[in-house]
Parts: structure tokens; C-alpha cells; sequence
């Protein structure tokens, strides 16, 4: 074990850690718009629940990595000569199963934010907690394939001699990466939440981004079972990297906003002013 205490696994660990807070955005923005539904006493027990459930899974899965592997294999395949094949696997269905199921959930919620009613009274608070709890799990599943897949392909298996860490030395990086980032996940889960649900505005734009990945998603789960449509046309996963991008500019911008309005003067941006007078009272329509 002396391998965990070098220089190398100290920053797998450290990368690894990073990559599972980023990964768990998606899981955090989650947990915000469903406890947010909740009672205010019960949305601290649903996020602490959801992320001890997020860690709970990926630990499972790391200890079964090989049959996790082993969903990669081909369940069935499709053949429709030139105008669609595609080779299902078990990872591809969970994947693409999770996109359909967060798609409907967005946009349900979208809805009912902008069109429903007002939320009961505290009549319906358990059972609200026990569907919140039901609907955590079921997402839980899928976002932690994304994040053990991810964490596979970080951390070398190989034997010491061969320049990985071995089974056991990877298998522990993992878990206490996975540990680690529920943790920091588990500290900021509240404030964020908080925010989320103070500011409606955010709100819609948490929902827009779970659209986007359950569009992600979707991709993804096409891309593994190797849709193909026509001769040469094979559906792609988008990058990560364009979502997160997305995500944050988005973010960025909602923040200026909000500044913008807390302001008691109106924002005026400078050198505006206009030098020909005869131009003042134009239409510029006309």
C-alpha cells in the first residue's frame, strides 16, 4: 500500500476528487429543484439522503467494476439495413433511460412552475419526502455510471511494476475520491439550494440546464449503442466540456443580472450619449 502515499496517487486522487465535484453539479442542481418542493424541515434530510445515496451507489458500483465493464458487452442488436442499425448494450439503456427520465422531469417541472397551482399544506409533506427520495435514487443511478466510467478510465489498474497502482490501490483512490467530493458536495448542497430556491429566475435556469442533460444524456446513450442511421451517419456524444462551458457563461450572466437589479439606480453604461443632436428625438425605424 506504500504506492497510495506517493506523489502519483496523491494527484489521481486530487484530479479525480475535481473531476467527481464537477460531475456532481448535475446531481446538486437536482437535489435543489426537488427538496425545494419539499417542507422546509424536510429538505435538508432529502439532500443529505440524496448525496448519501449517490455515494452509496458509486461505492456498489466501484466494487462491482467488472460487471459494470461487463455492461459495455452487446445485449441485442437492430438491423434495418441502410436506414438504422444500432448494438444495445446494458449501459447504453440505463444511460439513455436516465436521459428520457430527466427530460420529462425538467420540463414537468417547468411547466408546473410557470402554469400550476400553488404547492398543499403539510398534508402531503411524507409522502412528497418518500416520491423526492424515490425520484433522487432513480437519477442517483444513472449519474453514478457517468461518474465511475469516468473514474475508470483515470485511474491505471495495472500492476505497480507496469505503472498503475493495482487493483486494490485503484479501488481505494476511487472510493476515497468518491467520499471526499460527497463531503465538500454535502457542505456547499444547502447554501446552494438555498440560493436556488430564493431566486426563481435560477430556478428555470437549473431546470434548462437538466434539459440539456438529459439531451446530453441522450446522445451519450445513442453514441454507446451505436445508432447508425443511412450508410455513414453514427449519432455522436456531445462533449462535457461544451455543457459545462454552457453552464457556468449561463451562470455568469444570471449573476450580472441579479447584481444589476439589486441596484437602486438604474444602470446606465458610459460614453452613450448622443453627439448630433438632431438625431435625439429620431425614430430609428424610420
Amino acid at each position: 500500500m506504500e504506492i497510495l502515499f506517493t506523489s502519483n496517487a496523491l494527484l489521481a486522487l486530487l484530479t479525480l476528487t475535481f473531476l467527481e465535484i464537477i460531475l456532481g453539479i448535475d446531481n446538486i442542481v437536482f437535489l435543489s429543484i426537488v427538496s425545494g418542493k419539499l417542507n422546509v424541515e424536510d429538505q435538508p434530510k432529502a439532500r443529505r439522503i440524496g448525496l448519501l445515496l449517490a455515494m452509496l451507489f458509486r461505492i456498489i458500483l466501484l466494487f462491482g467494476i467488472t460487471w459494470v465493464l461487463s455492461l459495455q458487452d452487446t445485449l441485442f442488436s437492430i438491423d434495418l439495413g441502410t436506414v438504422f442499425q444500432a448494438h444495445v448494450t446494458g449501459q447504453s439503456l440505463i444511460i439513455f433511460g436516465g436521459g428520457l427520465f430527466l427530460l420529462y422531469k425538467s420540463v414537468s417541472e417547468i411547466q408546473h412552475k410557470l402554469e400550476g397551482e400553488e404547492e398543499g399544506t403539510t398534508g402531503k409533506a411524507s409522502s412528497s419526502l418518500s416520491k423526492a427520495i424515490v425520484q433522487i435514487a432513480l437519477l442517483n443511478i444513472v449519474f453514478s455510471f457517468d461518474s465511475i466510467l469516468t473514474a475508470v478510465g483515470m485511474v491505471s489498474m495495472k500492476e505497480p511494476i507496469e505503472g498503475g497502482f493495482g487493483y486494490e490501490g485503484a479501488l481505494i483512490i476511487m472510493i476515497l475520491s468518491v467520499v471526499i467530493s460527497i463531503i465538500i458536495m454535502m457542505v456547499f448542497a444547502g447554501p446552494v439550494s438555498k440560493f436556488v430556491n430564493e431566486h426563481p429566475t435560477i430556478q428555470i435556469l437549473g431546470l434548462s440546464f437538466l434539459i440539456l442533460i438529459g439531451v446530453m444524456l441522450l446522445a451519450e446513450g445513442s453514441h454507446l449503442a451505436h445508432f447508425r442511421f443511412g450508410n455513414d451517419v453514427e449519432v455522436t456524444s456531445i462533449p462535457k466540456g461544451y455543457l459545462y462551458f454552457s453552464i457556468f457563461f449561463s451562470l455568469f450572466v444570471e449573476f450580472l443580472n441579479l447584481r444589476m437589479k439589486k441596484s437602486k439606480k438604474p444602470v446606465k453604461l458610459h460614453n452613450n450619449k448622443i453627439i448630433d443632436k438632431d438625431l435625439t428625438n429620431t425614430d430609428v425605424t424610420d
